[in-house]
């Protein structure tokens, strides 16, 4: 049976890529972050077949323990401070852990095990100010916030260990991925919920910022898939996934106010609030190299995903 440690197992991507690995007959570490009280809700479903381990990307000797004691052959490091807008606010602290906890999850690797395979989860945000339409692995990065800047960190260093060290360290340049899972503090989500609680008669308005802003938005539970198999390959390199399409948050509001039989321009209101002091105008995958070297294809459409989070949240709220 082989074992794999999960960083950031609470979060929406630590849950599906722990269902993924136990349907594969893994040992699942998952590793969450010391808090009194552990959030847990995404995988409370899984808590009688994973194991759960306190730690932190801010304690080396954590890493190094956990590292000893589970023997992992595989480590996907989905832990960051993962939220934009808090970047700004928390820059310092964003560094510590979305840039430098990558360096003493490498570090800790190659003293314990350098043979163990490594994922480091990359972002769209690294392109940031893009220079190429669409985004390939081959882009250059020019990020537009500190969360964006600590991820090109948290990209080069996994690089460099895997040139410098010969080890099977692998980056995933993920576009944005959503589900019904995601954090209520996302636009995606925040629109789902904010869709339901109108429909429901729970609230009047939602207030958004930018509506031009452009992403290229997949199902999260796809995403993961492609994470496992990028640590299948017999080499390890570097992957771009994404859906190769764009969407602006004015349409994902157009389709998630439209499947509950309602107008979007009669609820949202924009609110410069909720700007960004460096917008990100236009995300866009080319997720060619991944379809033709991993074989990996996305289930679910833009407008599934849409309609699907809508579902969710409209169930949630109802009670179901």
């Amino acid at each position: 049976m082989p074992t794999a440690l999960i960083t950031g197992i609470t979060g929406q991507d630590g849950s599906y890529l722990a269902e993924l690995l136990l349907s594969k007959g893994y040992r699942v570490i998952g590793v969450a972050r010391r808090s009194s009280t552990m959030t847990s809700e995404r995988i409370n479903h899984l808590l009688d077949d994973i194991t759960v381990v306190q730690g932190d990307l801010h304690d080396q000797g954590s890493l190094l323990s956990f590292l000893e004691e589970y023997k992992p052959t595989e480590v996907y490091n989905l832990a960051a401070q993962s939220f934009v807008p808090t970047s700004w606010n928390q820059p310092a602290l964003t560094g510590e852990i979305t840039a430098l906890g990558v360096t003493r999850m490498l570090e800790a690797i190659r003293f314990i095990n350098p043979k163990i395979r490594f994922y480091q989860a990359s972002s769209s945000e690294m392109y940031g100010k893009v220079l190429e339409v669409p985004q390939s692995e081959e882009t250059p990065f020019y990020p537009r916030s500190p969360y964006g800047v600590a991820k090109v960190y948290g990209h080069w260093i996994t690089v460099n260990y895997r040139e410098s060290f010969n080890m099977f360290a692998v980056s995933g340049i993920l576009f944005n991925h959503e589900s019904p899972r995601r954090g209520l503090e996302f636009v995606t989500r925040k629109i789902a919920d904010g869709v339901a609680r109108i429909k429901l008669g729970l609230a009047k308005e939602l207030r958004l910022g930018n509506l031009e802003a452009q992403r290229d938005w997949g199902f999260a539970g796809d995403y993961v898939e492609a994470m496992w198999r990028m640590l299948q390959q017999d080499e390890p390199d570097n992957f771009v996934i994404g859906m190769g399409e764009t969407h602006a948050v004015r349409e994902f509001c157009d389709i998630a106010f439209g499947h509950v039989g309602l107008d979007y321009k009669e609820f949202v209101v924009q609110d410069e609030r909720f700007y960004r002091p460096a917008e990100v105008d236009l995300l866009i995958a080319d997720p060619s190299k991944a379809r033709s070297k991993l074989g990996w294809e996305p289930s679910v459409s833009f407008k599934e995903l849409v309609t699907m989070m809508v579902d969710a949240d409209m169930a949630r709220l109802n009670g179901k």
